[in-house]
């Protein structure tokens, strides 16, 4: 699969390994033809599909965020729940979603760096003990929604 064979100006990058939501960027991305790079830190089984492309970039730390983010720019939409690879990608021009639909934006990567370092102080200090809370349908349809709109927005700026 090339990226020229997509009908749209855009590619979906996906931080797979914990990605939530990945069966919904491949229905969306079946609606809109647009192309998805599937990357993994091992093998995953995709559905049949020419737009649908896995990389497998080994168990390295951070070997897909640094893969995303070496290709990421500002025609691609990139589903990742890590905030040190949204900043970069944000940074790169793409459109970054959260898979609760949480859109990284210049305006809000700040804040979203600066809570999460914290969280990680507070829990390296025993502070907090609890972990995220639980992916729910609200968020789903959140990400299904967030996701439509950018593609969408990608279309309009051709």
């Amino acid at each position: 699969m090339t990226d020229a064979q997509s009908p749209v100006p855009c590619r979906i990058y996906v931080d797979a390994d914990a990605c939530p939501v990945k069966s919904e960027v491949y229905k969306v991305a079946e609606r809109h033809g647009v192309p998805v790079r599937v990357v993994s830190n091992s093998f995953l089984r995709l559905p049949p599909d020419p737009r649908l492309e896995l990389v497998v970039v080994g168990e390295a730390l951070d070997a897909a965020d640094d893969w995303i983010a070496a290709r990421a720019g500002p025609k691609d939409v990139v589903v990742t729940a890590d905030v040190p690879l949204a900043s970069r990608c944000v940074k790169a021009g793409a459109c970054v979603i959260a898979p609760d639909g949480r859109l990284f934006t210049p305006e809000s990567i700040g804040m979203a760096l600066a809570t999460r370092n914290l969280m990680t102080e507070l829990r390296e200090a025993g502070q907090v003990t609890g972990g995220p809370k639980a992916f729910s349908a609200r968020d789903r349809s959140a990400f299904l929604s967030a996701l439509h709109e950018a593609i969408e927005g990608l279309k309009r700026a051709g």
